[in-house]
């Protein structure tokens, strides 16, 4: 999950450090549009996974630490940075190990919501906490960058509405209905499924996401199963988002959305955030992986007891086999699929900076941002497309899942934990 840049990812980042903001577009009157476009909407980031690489890098330090700058080559994300990139609200992920006890994750959750909140409190000429579209608004005319907050898998609720319910007093705007693992109630993308042939929410699932339409908090359905993302868009009265995902018709990862997805996605007014992981947006690196892993496998084999041949060995397959590299074009093959199957009011930006081991080339960082508004500007973007994409879209999306909060104020779940078999 965590950010590793190579020498020369942190020789090219610092010399981008030394460059004015305009200089991340390729012109000055595409620098000058997407100032304009973005000091009218700020632009807002589904996932950054900062408190989590705060917690595993720094340590107890991560309470003291400067965040103004940070080495590049531990950090995706400083403050000087997001406002190099014009970031103007962000959904920090507060992500732990699906691995962990139940009860372990919920006290792990609590120490990064507590972590995200210090922020503001740390920096507050800097950032806002921020839980409704009006809170992102103000923030942005005041010049802070709003600071929401999303927990990324469901088992961090420990199979209780009681702790739904309080995350969501926290201040968790948003709930990913699983990570990695599957849970009792709802499927992963990545593990075997639980619930049906294709994985799915069970009963239980379906009230989390009914008390979560309740509560106005925003349905998560990065990282879930097929099924899972269709029982979801059948059960909930709210939009939905994708807080970082992309489009499987590009790479056929299953962390990605089908293209008959997105079309429900837009029927529900929901959202798709791309991310910028390579692994998911690139199909050759797709498979690069896969050969990488069956190659790693067979060295395992062929060198038992030979842990200095098998590195050599796979040492030599690297070098025969390059990684392939996704760029900033690849983000924005994305954004236009997305754009095209959905439409333009339901593609966002969900960059997972600080989770990810390797970034597109050209998109080092949270101060990129602007070189993928001037791909998109060269590709025959408007305006007014591009504040939908920046922060209008998750905006209205947000202001729909609390209009829906305030309808649902009578109703009450039928049950506070799942059925035990």
């Amino acid at each position: 999950m965590l950010g590793r840049m190579t020498t020369c990812r942190t020789l090219a980042f610092a010399l981008l450090l030394s460059l004015p903001v305009p200089a991340l577009a390729q012109t000055a009157a595409e620098a000058a549009r997407i100032d304009r476009i973005l000091k009218r909407t700020p632009l807002i980031d589904g996932h950054n996974d900062w408190a989590e690489a705060l917690v595993d890098k720094a340590g107890d330090a991560r309470w003291t630490l400067d965040l103004n700058r940070l080495d590049p080559k531990d950090y995706d994300t400083d403050i000087e940075r997001l406002r190099r990139g014009r970031v103007g609200g962000q959904f920090w992920s507060v992500y732990v190990s699906a691995s962990l006890p139940g009860l372990e994750q919920v006290k792990a959750t609590l120490e990064q919501i507590d972590l995200v909140k210090r922020l503001a409190l740390r920096y507050p000429q800097h950032f806002t906490l921020a839980r409704t579209a009006a809170d992102v608004r103000a923030a942005h005319r005041a010049g802070r960058i709003a600071s929401l907050i999303g927990a990324e898998g469901g088992g961090q609720i420990d199979e209780s509405l009681s702790v739904l319910r309080a995350y969501h007093d926290l201040g968790v705007g948003y709930l990913t209905l699983t990570h990695f693992k599957s849970i009792s109630w709802a499927d992963s993308a990545t593990d075997d499924p639980k619930h049906g042939p294709r994985g799915g929410l069970t009963e239980f699932g379906k009230t989390v996401v009914r008390e979560m339409n309740r509560l106005g908090m925003l349905v998560d359905l990065s990282h879930v199963s097929e099924g899972v993302m269709r029982d979801a868009l059948l059960t909930s009265a709210a939009p939905v988002i994708f807080s970082h995902s992309s489009a499987r018709a590009l790479c056929d990862h299953t962390r990605n959305v089908p293209d008959d997805v997105l079309r429900l996605v837009a029927k529900n007014g929901g959202i798709v955030m791309v991310n910028f992981a390579p692994q998911y947006i690139l199909e050759a690196r797709r498979l690069w992986g896969g050969a990488r892993a069956a190659e790693e496998a067979r060295g395992k084999i062929l060198y038992t007891g030979e842990p200095d041949r098998a590195k050599a060995a796979m040492a030599a397959w690297l070098t025969a086999n390059p990684e392939p590299r996704a760029t900033v074009a690849t983000v924005a093959d994305h954004v236009e699929r997305i754009a095209r199957i959905a439409g333009h009011d339901h593609v966002g930006l969900g960059g997972d900076y600080d989770g990810l081991a390797v970034l597109p080339e050209g998109m080092d960082g949270v101060e990129s941002y602007p070189r993928l508004f001037a791909e998109l500007i060269h590709r025959g973007w408007t305006d007014a497309e591009l504040a939908k994409l920046a922060g209008g879209n998750i905006l209205r999306v947000m202001e729909g899942a609390e209009e829906v909060a305030r309808g649902m104020r009578g109703w009450l779940p039928a049950t506070a934990r799942p059925a035990k078999p």
